[in-house]
């Protein structure tokens, strides 16, 4: 299913605004979950805005690892944490703690960072933001990653994996994308390819957000195997990193996964995003005004997170 001109722009100004991908209050089969919340039971704390809570935790809980909720509306037990420096990666803006994540979203950081540095002027990654130590709401940023199955790739290939904390505060990425993101630019390389292909091949991945020129790209240059593709979903704002999300691990409970992509490799729907970018649609007239996101209280999210905020 191709998206229409009207559809994409209804959609604009969410995609730029975030990092979320979608709609996650859905199951597998694209029926809308209702979970069980916190409502009252969190007593005083219930109408605190979650984000202040989970943000000020500075370690994870010390309980067995889990991922509740939905990747916008969640919290993570037991996270691990990705080391600040490990022999093919360094995480980067270590001020915001945000180097947790579910064990498994850590192990695929490993192996996609061992399998980058063997690409061409590549010597691993420089990993962006994962989830705060115990997920949740991010007091800045993100409205996603808050049940660890969420991370943020740079696109900036590292030339050295030696930097200091105070170098990984200042440093930044580069964008990949040219004409707002229409195409690529001359920094995309055939290893940028690789590295996003390897990532959507692990079985583990639900998904993976670039902005649309890139998807475009990889399939304009793709000859083999084709199905990986599904994974890679054309999203703006996605051209200094790209954001890699997990499925919920097998026989995890509380945990939603997003509806799955739709069925092909999405190359059209790809183009279709392209030609957007070139012509845009005009605004339409009889669109509602966009309601202002009201802020997560504690009250909202999953009734598991009051064990997570609570515990030692």
């Amino acid at each position: 299913m191709t998206l229409t001109r009207a559809a994409l722009f209804s959609v604009l100004a969410l995609a730029l605004a975030s990092c979320n991908g979608g709609n996650e209050e859905r199951d597998i089969s694209g029926a809308p979950v209702a979970l069980p919340t916190i409502g009252s039971s969190g007593g005083a704390l219930s109408n605190v805005q979650a984000k202040q809570l989970f943000g000020e935790k500075p370690r994870p809980s010390g309980q067995s690892s889990a991922a509740f909720g939905s990747y916008a509306k969640g919290c993570m037990a037991g996270g691990t944490q990705l080391a600040e420096t490990g022999p093919t990666w360094q995480a980067m803006r270590l001020s915001r703690n945000r180097n947790w994540a579910h064990p498994e979203t850590v192990d695929m950081v490993q192996k996609l960072s061992a399998f980058a540095a063997k690409q061409p002027g590549w010597e691993g990654l420089y990993v962006g933001d994962m989830s705060q130590p115990r997920g949740g709401p991010m007091l800045t940023g993100h409205r996603s990653h808050q049940i660890g199955l969420d991370a943020d790739i740079w696109m900036l290939p590292p030339s050295r994996l030696n930097l200091t904390a105070k170098e990984r505060e200042g440093i930044s990425s580069i964008s990949m994308r040219r004409a707002k993101g229409a195409y690529v630019n001359k920094d995309w390389t055939r290893a940028h390819h690789e590295i996003l292909k390897a990532a959507a091949k692990d079985p583990r991945t639900a998904r993976i957000f670039v902005f649309p020129g890139a998807k475009v790209q990889m399939c304009q240059d793709e000859k083999g195997d084709r199905s990986y593709l599904r994974k890679i979903r054309p999203w703006y704002g996605h051209h200094y990193h790209f954001h890699v999300r997990l499925k919920c691990p097998s026989g995890a409970r509380g945990c939603t996964d997003q509806t799955p992509p739709p069925a092909g490799d999405g190359c059209a729907d790809a183009v279709q995003w392209q030609q957007n970018i070139l012509n845009p649609p005009p605004p339409d007239p009889n669109a509602p005004a966009p309601k202002p996101r009201r802020e997560l209280l504690l009250a909202d999210l999953p009734a598991q997170c009051q064990s997570v905020l609570d515990a030692n």
